[in-house]
């Protein structure tokens, strides 16, 4: 799970496991395998940098 930023600066968690792909289209469209999409202010490199640590995170605790 990361912690994203939505357009009216709330921040929610999001399960990355379900991330399809990741659009820049200026802000960053994150569509998941189920079709439903959120808009956040994280670039895609930031969102990818989330993901990568908390996959990290997830090895380490093993």
């Amino acid at each position: 799970m990361i912690e994203l930023t939505d357009l009216t600066d709330k921040t929610f968690v999001l399960n990355c496991d379900l991330i399809e792909n990741i659009t820049s289209i200026p802000e960053t469209k994150i569509t998941l395998t189920n079709g439903k999409y959120y808009l956040v202010k994280e670039t895609p490199s930031q969102v990818v940098e989330k993901v990568i640590k908390y996959r990290k995170g997830l090895k380490s605790s093993k």
